[in-house]
């Protein structure tokens, strides 16, 4: 199940489009991240990027700033839509990471964002599920509840998201489109199934730019935005698990 992310509906529809200043997202992560971290920040391959080339080879998107109130680091915003949301920020192998516990709830974290992935065409993250909902299922619309997932919200109203299933085979791709007057374009993608996993971190990589264009039928515009979200309210269950760093890079 996804929510609409509120980078999606303009900047009269919610406080995120105030929440990161003027200038792409590659300025934030040169000016807001010290070299001697930009040197350590693997690759897709798992290459260390040099200091002083990062910025330029791949964008790091991790979660590092500074703890509010509600446990979210900045400039990435909480964002609840059913029940109560407990999200902490966590150190988990020298790596800050989110620590995600939805209770019959739906709840996301996100930030703005602008890359272009015709050039950053490689996405990569961690996941770390420790409970998935047991009858979460993208493929039944009473049953969409998923623990982790990872929405991608595109210029032109399109959003493509990747989900840790519970039931629905990797691969499955799902249409939850929103007609007028939202009209926005949805597609939800399994690229993990099942319970086997839980309590590893698995690390995942994904040609953005081809999954559009397999998925769209279209050459995709900048990414905008990035959301961390999980869900439970259908199933009435409880999902828990962590996000690590969320890195785009370049295919050499």
């Amino acid at each position: 199940m996804v929510l609409i992310p509120s980078f999606c509906l303009g900047a009269g529809s919610g406080s995120l489009a105030s929440a990161v200043n003027s200038g792409s997202a590659f300025q934030q992560l040169q000016s807001g991240v010290p070299a001697a971290n930009l040197a350590v920040i693997p690759d897709v391959v798992g290459r260390p990027v040099a200091a002083g080339v990062a910025a330029e080879m791949a964008m790091l998107l991790g979660f590092d700033g500074s703890v509010g109130s509600d446990g979210v680091p900045a400039p990435w915003q909480l964002k609840v839509k059913v029940g109560i949301a407990e999200v902490k920020n966590i150190l988990e192998n020298g790596e800050k990471a989110l620590h995600l516990v939805c209770k019959d709830s739906s709840f996301a974290v996100e930030r703005q964002i602008n890359v272009n992935v015709a050039d950053y065409r490689r996405l990569a993250w961690k996941w770390k599920a420790v409970h998935l909902p047991p009858q979460g299922d993208l493929r039944n619309k009473g049953a969409n509840d998923q623990g982790l997932q990872l929405l991608l919200a595109f210029a032109g109203r399109k959003t493509l998201s990747y989900v840790w299933d519970s039931n629905a085979p990797e691969g499955t791709v799902s249409d939850e489109s929103i007609g007028w007057p939202v009209n926005m374009k949805i597609k939800v993608m399994s690229v993990k199934t099942g319970a086997a996993d839980e309590g590893k971190w698995i690390t995942f990589s994904r040609n953005v730019y081809d999954d559009y264009r397999t998925i769209f039928g279209e050459a995709p515009g900048a990414v905008q935005g990035v959301r961390v979200q999980s869900n439970t309210q259908y199933t009435h269950s409880v999902a828990e698990g962590y996000v690590g760093n969320i890195v785009f890079s370049r295919i050499e």
